[in-house]
């Protein structure tokens, strides 16, 4: 999957997270599904990006992303349960993802 493609899936499928949280205040039956298939392709987005990282800050930021997908899908399945725990889920996700975008270096 080339950067491009693997960019379009990763803002479509926050724009779907986001889509589905806001729903979820709203008792509408269709968003844990849109939740689900946007942590669903957050997560494929992330663990399958291949890098040769020799910092060990990259690679840290880049386990601190795949730990943050982890925490979606289970804010997912909580969500479909009924469960409030799912929002700490998400809140966890939400501080990981946020302090390794603003800590990682600029692409060359």
């Amino acid at each position: 999957m080339n950067d491009k493609t693997r960019t379009l899936i990763f803002n479509i499928s926050a724009l779907l997270v986001l889509a589905g949280a806001v729903l979820y205040a709203i008792p509408l039956q269709i968003a844990p599904y849109l939740f689900a298939v946007g942590s669903a392709g957050m997560a494929v987005t992330q663990l399958t990006m291949i890098r040769a990282m020799e910092d060990i800050r990259q690679r840290r930021l880049q386990r601190f992303n795949a730990i943050a997908c982890v925490f979606l899908i289970l804010a997912s399945g909580l969500m479909f349960k009924g469960r409030n725990e799912w929002i700490a889920c998400l809140t966890i996700a939400a501080i990981f993802l946020t302090y390794s975008a603003f800590t990682s270096k600029p692409a060359k």
